[in-house]
């Protein structure tokens, strides 16, 4: 309603939405959706007069089901990452999908629309269309089959060449809401008197949706435990915001075996999200998180390392090729643990998005997506 009321655009963001609920959705003048994850469902979209934005990002990868929809609607297509990582930002964005268009045989002017003029006129942005009176807004390309940027510029103002930025640094402010303490052990234990079964996320390699099992838990001294052997992993996650138990779930297909790994990028509320092996595993990444204020963190038995976010515990404050460097470390630690995700971070981010199906993790507990309600132990 603010958005009508101020003549802004309104974004969707609806998996799995089709049919009826689909013309319910696209009639409250909801226009766009990059949440697609098959052709059928962004053809649906796309006859109801919604535009498809095209997502290629680092744990969910959409491009290779939805790329067809270029030629066949090249009006109603925009391309875009929706969360990268900065070790896949520094190496290409936006440019590699232009390229991988053309490569599977798309004009590359319709490549370039989906990437420059689609969403530029979609959402009135202040950018040049290389017209006639326009702010000279444009990259200079080597040629139209690899795509690799030569130079950029802005308002006609040479910001990068040669693959380096020419902007001057801008010194930032870190502005960061970080009230959590550091944690005891005895907060992560779980008990569950009574539960022959627990749901179980199932987190899917690139993609946000998770699927849902029951399995019997590991059960120690009255307590539920990981279970690295069964790939039943803790998840944890902690209020950032205020001191507030952590809540506690099981997830598999993470594939940890002594460590874990914890953030506080969380969508959408950016709580520390944790997924481990070990309680004592959990207490040194969520803490390391915890302490730095915000950050990535891996932690194996011999060793914690933390990447600390000090902006909004989101950002880092020094240049994206540091950060890419740190974030690649902490990955390769992860996957030395054995986790199965090509991009454990982003995936374990996404396990506390409460609006994408079907199992989610929140500071209040296990989150039923498909009911939309909390789970609770008289639900097994």
């Amino acid at each position: 309603a603010l958005a009508k009321r101020y003549g802004k655009r309104i974004d969707g963001h609806a998996p799995g939405v089709v049919g009826d609920a689909l013309k319910a959705y696209a009639s409250a003048g909801i226009e766009t959706d990059h949440e697609c994850v098959t052709l059928t469902e962004a053809r649906e979209r796309v006859a109801l007069g919604m535009k498809v934005a095209i997502r290629e990002g680092s744990a969910a990868r959409n491009f290779d089901a939805l790329w067809p929809l270029l030629e066949e609607a090249p009006e109603a297509c925009f391309f875009c990452s929706d969360d990268k990582h900065p070790d896949e930002l520094v190496c290409s964005h936006i440019d590699a999908l232009v390229r991988r268009a053309v490569q599977n045989g798309v004009p590359p002017m319709t490549a370039i629309r989906a990437a420059t003029l689609n969403p530029v006129r979609h959402y009135r942005l202040p950018v040049g269309l290389l017209q006639e009176g326009d702010p000279a807004d444009f990259v200079e390309v080597d040629d139209l089959e690899h795509f690799k940027v030569q130079r950029t510029f802005i308002n006609g103002v040479e910001v990068a060449a040669g693959g380096q930025p020419l902007l001057p640094r801008v010194e930032t402010v870190g502005l960061n809401k970080f009230e959590a303490r550091p944690i005891g052990l005895d907060q992560l234990a779980w008990t569950a008197p009574g539960l022959a079964d627990v749901p179980v996320i199932l987190a899917q390699d690139g993609a946000l949706v998770t699927g849902r099992e029951a399995h019997a838990p590991l059960v120690e001294n009255g307590k539920i435990m990981a279970d690295p052997g069964r790939d039943l992993l803790k998840i944890v996650v902690v209020n950032r915001y205020r001191d507030a138990p952590p809540a506690i779930g099981l997830i598999k297909h993470f594939g940890l075996k002594r460590g874990a790994l914890a953030s506080s990028v969380a969508h959408d509320s950016h709580n520390v999200v944790a997924v481990g092996a070990s309680d004592e595993a959990l207490l040194r990444a969520i803490n390391a998180v915890i302490e730095a204020r915000g950050g990535l963190a891996f932690a194996s038995p011999s060793d914690t390392r933390v990447f600390p976010l000090p902006i909004a515990g989101l950002m880092a404050e020094g240049e994206a090729w540091e950060a890419a460097e740190a974030f690649k470390e902490l990955s390769a630690l992860a996957r030395a643990d054995g986790c199965k995700q090509s991009s454990p971070y982003m995936t374990l981010s996404f396990m506390a998005l409460l609006v994408i199906p079907s199992l989610k993790m929140s500071d209040l507990g296990l989150f039923d997506v498909d009911r939309f309600d909390f789970w609770k132990s008289s639900d097994a």
